[in-house]
């Protein structure tokens, strides 16, 4: 992993393999952002000059190479686009900053330690920037030829070192920030090792082994219910849903708690290992990423173990419902009814709408205890993906407000989502004449019928949210800003703002 440090120095004089500055896109071309005043000074004040003739435009993500100046102890100037001039008086936006040096991380992989000197006006900039870089520089090169952990590309290390210029090492909001953005960024990145993890490797019993250890270092108790535990308890939809493989599911509960906490919050996580579509078997064209439908399971295990890094002031358990979704002859067939946890039975339709059916359960046994508020996160429905496009994930919700605070709380993180509804009309397209609801609906608006399916399974008056994660999970093109090809970890940073919200009192 990279270590953040924050340095008072001048940037000429610090010994590095290269300096970060940021650039932005002003009214007549390039211009040099705040914090690069010392390099800048050393071409002469005609830096932005020199980057416009490069080509450099400043939008968002752009990088250029230039040599450092004579006298410099580091022999290269990276600098990296901010994007548009943020209006006089008016900051950098956190976001801005964070795929900045998200994509100057991943660029300098190899680089034993990189100053970056970009804007720094407050503490939440540190925050950006520190969490920016550990994000940037991660890569999962596991299984290549002579990769291990401290390897990454072509068998370079990932950016071992990131010096922040602009900070105070000793102001306790700026140490507090730093160490945020690497407990964060740590835990959000073994979110996408697991969502990248090949199946063969990361079967159900797999994944809560690996949960179990992660989280008793962290001081977090597990508790894992194996395929006899489910079956004396009733767990009819994560059995149902895991019956086809020749590996058994799971059902993992992590729980972290504070002796000051005073609100209780649940998070439950899809985690199908893989899925196949089971009997109703899907397409060519429509599997090969499907080791990613997990990747709820991955996100809520990773902020449970942030939120214990962070020591936040609230109690926060995650419920991990593990299954592999394959078809074989003990599988679960279209037609077939299950017995959910909840006592209600299900009509299953289409065995590859089988992740609602796992979380069923899991939301049932969360509700069990009571919490403040329930969210569940997954990677839900195709549809999802048709309606928001793949870098937006959808929030429904069975309270308005806790849906806006949802949203709120992932904007401000950096992660795009969209409020979606819940309409009641849709719901009666899943009733069945031989079970209490059928596990398909209305085909148009399927996420939402989804989000309609998985709120039967939520406690009367629970607070109850659903993040339909489908689009930004996996990320199959390139990389970009801070996200890495592969799994994104999406949704992590979100839950953990919203624990820290509910913690501090700010959510209500």
């Amino acid at each position: 992993m990279t270590a953040l440090t924050l340095s008072t120095a001048a940037a000429p004089g610090l010994r590095a393999d290269a300096i970060v500055i940021g650039v932005a896109k002003g009214a007549k071309g390039p211009i040099v952002a705040p914090g690069a005043e010392a390099v800048d000074k050393a071409y002469d004040g005609r830096l932005a000059g020199i980057l416009e003739t490069l080509g450099a435009s400043g939008a968002e993500g752009e990088l250029t190479k230039l040599p450092a100046p004579a006298g410099f102890k580091a022999p290269l100037v990276l600098a990296v686009g901010l994007g548009q001039e943020p209006d006089k008086d008016a900051g950098f936006d956190p976001e801005a900053l964070r795929k900045a040096a998200g994509a100057a991380a991943r660029t300098l992989t190899g680089a034993k330690k990189a100053v970056f000197a970009l804007p720094v006006t407050d503490a939440a900039d540190i925050g950006a920037i520190g969490e920016g870089v550990v994000l940037g520089a991660y890569s999962f090169d596991a299984y290549k030829h002579n990769g291990d952990d401290a390897k990454a590309k072509n068998g370079k290390a990932p950016l071992a070192e990131a010096a922040m210029l602009g900070g105070k090492p000793r102001d306790a909001a700026h140490k507090a920030a730093l160490l945020r953005a690497t407990a964060v960024g740590e835990e959000l990145n073994r979110a996408r090792d697991l969502i990248n993890m090949p199946p063969n490797d990361l079967d159900p019993e797999a994944f809560a082994a690996l949960a179990q250890t992660a989280a008793k270092e962290h001081g977090i108790k597990v508790q894992v219910l194996d395929e006899k535990a489910l079956a004396k308890g009733g767990y009819g939809g994560i059995l149902g849903v895991g019956s086809g493989s020749a590996s058994a599911p799971r059902l993992v509960k992590l729980s972290y708690t504070s002796s000051k906490a005073k609100k209780n919050l649940a998070f439950v996580g899809k985690g199908i290992t893989y899925d196949s579509g089971g009997i109703s078997l899907k397409p060519a064209g429509h599997n090969e990423t499907m080791k990613c439908d997990m990747s709820g399971a991955a996100a809520v295990f990773a902020a449970v173990v942030a939120a214990a890094r962070l020591g936040l002031e609230v109690n926060v358990t995650g419920w991990l419902a593990l299954a592999e979704n394959m078809p074989s002859g003990s599988a679960t067939r279209p037609g077939d009814v299950l017995r959910m946890y909840s006592g209600k039975t299900v009509e299953v339709l289409n065995t590859d709408a089988e992740g609602r059916l796992v979380l069923a359960d899991a939301l049932w046994a969360a509700s069990a205890e009571k919490p403040d508020a329930i969210v569940d996160v997954a990677t839900l429905t195709g549809a999802m993906m048709l309606a928001l496009g793949s870098r937006t994930f959808g929030i429904m919700a069975n309270d308005d407000a806790f849906r806006s605070a949802l949203h709120e709380a992932a904007e401000e993180v950096g992660e795009p989502a969209w409020p979606m509804p819940l309409p009641e009309h849709l719901r009666k397209g899943m009733d069945s004449s031989v079970a209490d609801i059928a596990n398909m609906g209305e085909r148009m608006g399927g996420g939402l019928v989804a989000g309609l399916f998985l709120r039967e399974f939520v406690g009367e008056g629970i607070t109850w949210a659903h993040l339909d994660i489908a689009g930004p999970a996996f990320n199959e093109g390139g990389p970009f800003g801070y996200t890495p090809k592969g799994g994104t970890g999406t949704a992590v940073r979100t839950l953990v703002r919203l624990a820290e919200l509910t913690a501090s009192g700010d959510l209500g």
